[in-house]
């Protein structure tokens, strides 16, 4: 790890010099590790991409004001977590305006129930992989608590480091990692107890 943050140190110093390169090694160092991590922020496809590359422009445009108080990988996972909740918040709103927009037609009449594949009791019970169904749990997560336990379960980092990322008090990160296995636990708990059966065994039992 000192020598992780000894190269780190080293190549923010190159940056803040005008090395190119050095920014270049860092994109190439760090870009898997905030891709993975925005994917499970704002899932998979094309806004990953170019929120994953958003965030290393900014932090470009920034590494000048960048200071050893912090990590690297901090520091990218903080940039990263704001860009995330920025485009969560645009993309609310710009559900909650295009709603607004089809939910009356043109006679007046309110269109139709849309079916919702994620509440649909079928679609849940023949997408049993945990894994799937530990990903969609944590989408349904309000951001600051999926960011939390991101951080923590699956990036490793310390209580300390996420409070720099998130930018608020150690409690409050402890709080809402609690929060967030809690309401992971409860939405896996027929997955993990076994009260939901396997997909091959449904079928099995139906064809006999």
């Amino acid at each position: 790890m000192v020598a992780v943050a000894d190269a780190d140190a080293s190549l923010v110093q190159r940056c803040q010099s005008n090395d190119a390169a050095a920014f270049n090694e860092i994109v190439s160092r760090y870009q898997g590790k905030v891709y993975n991590y925005v994917c499970r922020m704002v899932g998979a496809g094309q806004d990953a991409e170019d929120l994953t590359q958003d965030t290393f422009v900014r932090a470009f445009a920034s590494i000048r004001s960048f200071q050893s108080r912090a990590s690297l990988t901090t520091w990218l996972f903080r940039i990263a977590t704001n860009i995330c909740i920025d485009h969560a918040r645009r993309a609310s709103r710009a559900t909650l305006k295009a709603a607004s927009l089809v939910l009356e037609t043109d006679d007046g009449d309110t269109d139709r129930e849309i079916p919702d594949s994620r509440h649909d009791p079928q679609a849940v019970y023949l997408n049993l992989e945990l894994g799937s169904e530990l990903n969609r749990a944590l989408a349904d997560l309000p951001q600051k608590l999926r960011s939390v336990v991101l951080l923590y379960d699956m990036e490793g980092l310390a209580y300390d480091e996420i409070a720099l990322i998130v930018e608020c008090p150690l409690g409050t990160v402890k709080s809402r990692l609690f929060n967030a296995r809690m309401a992971l636990r409860a939405k896996l708990a027929p997955y993990l107890t076994g009260v939901v059966p396997p997909a091959k065994t449904r079928r099995e039992g139906r064809d006999g």
